[in-house]
């Protein structure tokens, strides 16, 4: 797979990280690169390369402990890469045993801060992407009243409004 930016004009550095995310590419399928937490919020992690390699929406996922977002990543690309159409709203329980998790649109804002090494694949920013949003193990959801207290901060919905935005919940949604 070649880059679909041009390397003439990156750093070293940002040269061998490109280098990096095709080698994972063409070994799995995607590059999952992962943002540990700091002071200024959750861990994170993203895919680069789903969408130029299997027209599949990037994704994210914020909040969970560092070892299973790449392993939430990997399913969503495998499944969405044979076909599988992945719905905002609706809940999908098989991702994670006992663990629901749903999707919902990023919206282009969050794109530099969540999707920032993208940026190397993709320089225009022009690709779509998805949050995959993990409920609690008791099933409460970032914007749920029974949430626990800092869910939604440790798992912000990286929407315009930051609540869900292209379903309702307990209306066309969980």
């Amino acid at each position: 797979m070649a880059a679909v930016t041009t390397t003439d004009s990156l750093t070293a550095q940002e040269s061998q990280l490109v280098e990096w995310i095709e080698a994972q590419a063409k070994e799995r399928g995607n590059a999952v690169i992962s943002v540990p937490e700091d002071s200024d919020g959750a861990g994170y992690c993203f895919t680069a390369c789903a969408w130029a390699l299997h027209e599949v929406p990037e994704a994210v996922v914020i909040g969970l402990p560092a070892h299973m977002g790449p392993v939430l990543l990997d399913a969503y690309v495998d499944r969405a890469a044979a076909g599988e159409d992945f719905e905002t709203g609706r809940r999908y329980v098989d991702f994670f045993e006992g663990v629901s998790v749903t999707f919902e649109w990023v919206a282009k804002g969050h794109y530099p801060e969540f999707f920032g090494s993208a940026f190397l694949i993709y320089p225009d920013g022009d690709f779509p992407a998805l949050q995959l949003i993990v409920a609690t193990p008791d099933g409460h959801w970032p914007w749920s009243p029974s949430a626990p207290e800092g869910f939604a901060d440790w798992q912000p919905v990286l929407t315009e409004s930051g609540l869900p935005e292209s379903w309702t919940p307990g209306v066309d949604g969980v």
